[in-house]
């Protein structure tokens, strides 16, 4: 951490803020943002589930933002699949080196922006199903490099969903993999009171730009979303591999 706790605590919360705004403006983002700033002050091992707490939040005041859109139907089908390999996924990280993970997460940013543009070239539709094996895969995904939004923003929309119900839908299903890896982490130690106590100061910064950006969620063109989506994740990724590196 800082040498300075105030500052370095203030920092955490101003990118939070940005971040929860983003993350409530294009379905995704918060992680993406925040987590690079929370492994140059705390380190990967802590950031990782100091994260995992920032995204209950996030989610949680997105579905609340959304509360009546949510298509229940398409949230079961993801957590299905995704609940108990996000459980595996995160037992997975606890045994991987801190080196690793930062490399990892960096290199995994990175190969989004093509893997998402790929994503959405392809036109793709999904059933009940789809969404099933879909959240076993993002699921063991999040487990392990945290966050998956540029993978399961596609899968949503994929679906026939779009703006507040999409919103909140994706939240709502991501909530229940985060619920699952959290617990895990719980399970094995690595969610002690202090790690909770960071998360939920990181949090709350989160959860008031998420509520902020319902204000002009529809005023956001599609092409602003990609251009916004690719930018954050070029610049978490090259301060991940920085951090990995230093």
């Amino acid at each position: 951490m800082g040498t300075d706790p105030l500052l370095t605590y203030a920092l955490v919360l101003a990118v939070g803020f940005v971040a929860g705004t983003v993350s409530g403006i294009v379905g995704t983002g918060a992680t993406i943002i925040l987590l690079p700033v929370l492994v140059l002050v705390f380190g990967p091992r802590e950031a990782v589930p100091i994260m995992a707490v920032v995204a209950l939040m996030s989610n949680f005041a997105k579905i609340t933002s959304w509360w009546r859109e949510i298509d229940w139907r398409a949230c079961a089908a993801y957590a299905l699949g995704g609940v108990p390999a996000a459980a595996l996924g995160a037992r997975t990280l606890l045994v991987l080196p801190e080196k690793i993970v930062d490399v990892a997460l960096g290199l995994f940013f990175l190969a989004m922006i093509p893997g998402r543009r790929w994503l959405v070239a392809r036109n793709l539709t999904f059933g009940f199903w789809h969404l099933v094996v879909a959240g076993a895969v993002i699921g063991f995904l999040t487990g392990i490099v945290v966050s998956t939004g540029p993978l399961s923003v596609p899968t949503f929309a994929a679906y026939g969903l779009v703006k507040g119900a999409f919103i909140a839908t994706e939240a709502a299903g991501s909530l229940a993999l985060y619920v699952s890896k959290a617990v895990t982490f719980r399970e094995f130690g690595a969610l002690p009171f202090d790690i909770v106590a960071k998360g939920l100061i990181s949090g709350s910064s989160v959860m008031a730009g998420t509520y902020l950006a319902r204000l002009i969620v529809e005023r956001l063109s599609v092409t602003a979303f990609q251009h916004l989506l690719d930018g954050v994740m070029l610049i978490s990724g090259l301060v991940l591999l920085y951090a990995a590196v230093r």
